[in-house]
């Protein structure tokens, strides 16, 4: 043998393993017992075992994996959507609720009496006062006060407007960061990995998609939009009612 011919051994390339699907964290493959469903197959008859004569209906028959398989991909469509509207609104609701808690705590104010010019306008009264003393003048040709302290206080009512709209604003937008946070609380529950067998998982499943339906969640997820476009519309005019004195 000529040593030419004689070829280094050359160590196995190992190929890494296929990266396991996984729904929400977990393996879909878990739970599944004793059977494995062929990559884009749709054909349950193909690949899942027939039930024995009067099995039909048991907690391992076909029928029960069929919805288990139906519904996982269902629950995976509805909840990834709606999960991904929830984090944009509450991410939105709670910026905005900083932006007009900052606007609301200036024109707060304007509901009560300024003490500090109430001073400043009494010691010029009194200054008035002061130098017609001094200039020798009666103090009857001196101005009244312009102001009463006793007097009862009343704001403007643009100052009112401008507060009743932001307050509303502001409640709005934070019963949508409650709410998506509620309802997100909701769909983790809902998406909770369900163990057991086949029959107890759909029945559990089933059990659990009746309550979203009933409470009408997924109204409620398509509603938030809708009272937080409510909640700009009352910022945005209490803003320029703000800036019309201006």
């Amino acid at each position: 043998m000529q040593a030419e011919d004689i070829q280094p051994s050359r160590a196995p390339v190992l190929q890494p393993a296929p990266p396991t699907k996984t729904f929400f964290g977990l393996a879909q493959d878990a739970g599944r017992q004793g059977f494995s469903r062929p990559a884009f197959n749709d054909d349950y008859v193909a690949w899942l075992p027939e039930d024995p004569y009067g099995q039909e209906t048991a907690p391992n028959a076909r029928a029960w994996r069929v919805y288990v398989e139906e519904a996982a991909a269902f629950d995976e469509n509805l909840v990834g959507q709606s999960r991904d509207g929830l984090d944009v609104m509450l991410v939105f609701a709670g910026l905005f609720s900083a932006v007009v808690t900052s606007f609301l705590v200036q024109v707060s104010q304007n509901l009560q009496a300024d003490f500090s010019e109430m001073s400043a306008l009494l010691l010029h009264d009194l200054l008035v006062v002061q130098l017609a003393m001094v200039d020798g003048s009666t103090t009857v040709n001196v101005t009244t006060p312009s102001i009463n302290p006793a007097q009862k206080f009343e704001p403007d009512v643009i100052d009112v407007w401008i507060n009743g709209l932001w307050v509303v604003s502001l409640t709005t937008s934070l019963v949508v960061a409650l709410a998506a946070v509620l309802v997100k609380q909701w769909l983790h529950r809902y998406t909770t990995f369900r163990s057991g067998t086949p029959g107890l998982r759909s029945h559990v499943r089933q059990f659990r998609f009746m309550g979203l339906e009933k409470w009408r969640v997924l109204i409620i997820i398509g509603m938030l939009p809708i009272i937080m476009h409510i909640s700009l519309l009352l910022f945005f005019t209490g803003l320029a009612l703000f800036y019309v004195p201006l």
